[in-house]
């Protein structure tokens, strides 16, 4: 059988112990005599790390500047930083930090050589301009796992409010020109970030997996992601928070969910997670691990009403045996029953907050559904169904 699909472009990537290393490589490979460092607010000074960069920036014969990002990126702040250092000779620009940072960074890189203002080309609510692609290169090195923004072409900026949004940026060319993951980098983040980018990143090889854009390529990328992250979420929460090595199965897992979400799409959290998220000063992980179990219980319902042989019952079920205490079930119903039980012990044992904790009221709900976008879901959800899924998290 013949099977025809496209695929994004992937970037190089160190992944492993030490890998930090490779930013001297990197530096001297693009003659970067000066570079815009693009980092959170103190996660790298607390991990002792920030003095490590400089040095390896250093051995380059590299200088550099520091900007810091806190919270999720907008387009106020793009443009701010764009007309600061636009015209001051940067060759290329490095992100360390989360998955806001990175993407904070792929914006700065794709609007300095330019000079004008991001909302010129931002997706739905922007000037309608499309980008030239042209853009300064660009070293992703996250220090979270959850996004996966470190090998996809978008940066998502927000404006957050009454009338906010959450859009993308978005041209081929945007995604990063190296990827570094180290380990050494990655054990600093508290419980409740790793919580919420974990299940960011959980559902971002889930719904590409449920897909029904996926594609064989896409499938082993994400299911390799699932057999990383599964069996170590709950334990980079807990015992195994301070272990490189459980953190860097995060990491790879994090990173194939962007690469799974570039080529085969995403569902019904993410088209949820837009408007909640340009509406309330919610974090988009949080958004993503609250709804993901609630999510999953109305597909199942769905599919078992309307299309009980759905390939994607299939799918759930064959997650649903990896998840702990799974392997043994070979009957469908009984592996996705445990599939969508096991999202619910998540949700409760890591503790992730509900809606209502960020002022989201029943009131609200009408509004976010008729926003809301099913598509790449397995199954069309009416209105009545996701307003149900979302009155189960408020």
């Amino acid at each position: 059988m013949t099977v025809s699909f496209s695929f994004a472009r992937v970037p190089p990537i160190h992944c492993g112990m030490g890998t930090l290393q490779e930013i001297t490589d990197w530096l001297r490979s693009h003659n970067a005599q000066s570079v815009l460092l693009v980092t959170g607010q103190a996660s790298l000074e607390a991990m002792g790390q920030l003095s490590v960069v400089e040095c390896l920036i250093k051995d380059a014969g590299t200088k550099y500047s520091r900007v810091i990002s806190t919270g999720e990126p907008s387009t106020e702040l793009v443009d701010r930083v764009t007309q600061q250092w636009f015209d001051q000779g940067l060759d290329a620009v490095v992100g360390i930090g989360g998955g806001s940072v990175i993407d904070f960074g792929k914006a700065i890189a794709a609007m300095l050589p330019h000079g004008n203002s991001v909302l010129d080309h931002l997706e739905g609510v922007g000037r309608g301009r499309a980008h030239s692609g042209i853009t300064l290169p660009f070293l992703a090195i996250p220090t979270t796992s959850g996004t996966g923004g470190e090998v996809s072409k978008n940066a998502v900026l927000s404006h957050v409010g009454p009338n906010g949004y959450k859009k993308s940026l978005r041209h081929d060319n945007f995604v990063p020109n190296t990827v570094i993951l180290d380990g050494s980098l990655l054990t600093g983040a508290d419980a409740d970030v790793t919580a919420a980018c974990g299940m960011d990143a959980f559902t971002q090889l889930l719904e590409p997996f449920l897909s029904p854009m996926a594609t064989p390529l896409s499938d082993a990328i994400v299911w390799s992601g699932l057999q990383h992250l599964v069996p170590n979420l709950r334990r980079a929460c807990g015992e195994g928070s301070s272990d490189p090595q459980v953190r860097l199965s995060m990491a790879y897992g994090s990173l194939c969910s962007g690469i799974g979400l570039a080529n085969a799409g995403l569902g019904i959290v993410h088209g949820l997670a837009g408007p909640i998220g340009g509406w309330f000063a919610i974090p988009h992980g949080v958004i993503c691990g609250t709804l993901m179990a609630a999510a999953q219980q109305q597909n199942w319902s769905a599919l078992q009403q309307r299309d009980p042989h759905h390939p994607a019952v299939e799918r759930m079920a064959r997650v649903g045996r990896l998840m702990p205490g799974g392997s043994s079930l070979s009957d469908n119903k009984a592996a996705v029953d445990h599939f969508t039980k096991s999202l619910l012990n998540w949700v409760e044992e890591l503790k992730i907050p509900r809606l209502g904790s960020y002022g989201i009221t029943a009131a609200d709900l009408d509004r976010i559904v008729e926003a809301a976008s099913n598509r790449n879901n397995p199954i069309a959800l009416t209105p009545s169904e996701i307003k149900i899924l979302l009155q189960t998290r408020l």
